[in-house]
């Protein structure tokens, strides 16, 4: 069976999660990100779970904290990898928004890995924070633009995955 990682980025509200829940909805792919273990601690610290310009400076400097301190984030997604290795799900998307964590996950990860850059319209402004202000500084392989209608463009992205997946294959 063919499997595939996909490294998704993109600005706030470009439509990654509506991109990659239409994949999923298809069957055999999942996702997960990078944030998942910090938005759990952020939580037990009184966060809310809204995804304003101050919670996302909160989350993206405590993110980088545990980089540092004991690399949480990677470790996360690659315990997450491991997983998907030995599912039936063909199609892993892994949401990381800061560049070294994205090539230490890529490096770490053993088989095809793509880097998929989600561009949209009205979602390219400042959010006071690295994570979120530093998304084009990144090279991807490759860019999905998300200017259509939610339908046509869910469509339009689950042909490219299609592809990629048999490309990678």
């Amino acid at each position: 069976m063919s499997k595939l990682t996909v490294v998704i980025n993109g600005k706030p509200e470009s439509g990654k999660d509506a991109l990659c829940d239409a994949v999923v909805r298809q069957g055999r792919a999942r996702k997960i990100s990078s944030i998942d273990p910090i938005a759990a601690i952020a939580k037990q610290g009184g966060w809310d779970g809204v995804k304003d310009a101050r919670s996302r400076k909160l989350l993206s400097d405590l993110k980088r904290i545990f980089a540092e301190y004991n690399d949480l984030p990677t470790q996360y997604l690659l315990q997450e990898y491991r997983r998907f290795l030995g599912s039936e799900d063909e199609v892993l998307f892994v949401h990381i928004r800061e560049r070294d964590q994205i090539e230490a996950f890529k490096t770490a990860a053993a088989g095809p890995c793509v880097t998929l850059l989600i561009r949209r319209p009205g979602s390219s402004g400042k959010m006071g924070n690295p994570s979120d202000d530093e998304v084009n500084l990144v090279h991807y392989d490759v860019t999905f633009e998300n200017d259509q209608p939610l339908a046509d463009a869910e469509k339009a992205f689950c042909k490219l995955i299609g592809y990629l997946l048999k490309k990678h294959a």
